[in-house]
């Protein structure tokens, strides 16, 4: 992949947005990209910039409602392919560990 980007898509509303951001993510499954969701958004890869563009605007078009924020951040690496999984393992290899930490509660 050379198109990685975090994309958080939701309604402004006082109720739960789970089932809006369930539709966002539902949205990404009619294109060529593959995505992992997180509390926080969802990371897109794709080969091009136009087919990551292209699902970022259906998930946001998915969402219902009076008012969507999108936010979308996006590392367009040209020089070469690469996969979002390269980024953490790099970090990982600086920290000498995996780059997690467990919360005892």
């Amino acid at each position: 992949m050379t198109v990685v980007a975090l994309l958080s898509v939701a309604p402004v509303i006082e109720d739960s947005m789970a089932g809006e951001v369930a539709k966002a993510v539902a949205a990404l499954d009619e294109f060529d990209v593959s995505y992992e969701t997180n509390p926080m958004g969802t990371v897109i890869e794709a080969e091009t910039i136009d087919e990551l563009m292209a699902a970022a605007t259906a998930a946001h078009k998915a969402v219902d409602g009076d008012r969507v924020s999108t936010v979308l951040k996006i590392d367009h690496k040209r020089d070469r392919k690469y996969e979002a999984s390269e980024k953490v393992e790099r970090v990982e290899e600086e920290l000498g560990r995996t780059a997690r930490g467990d919360r005892d509660d």
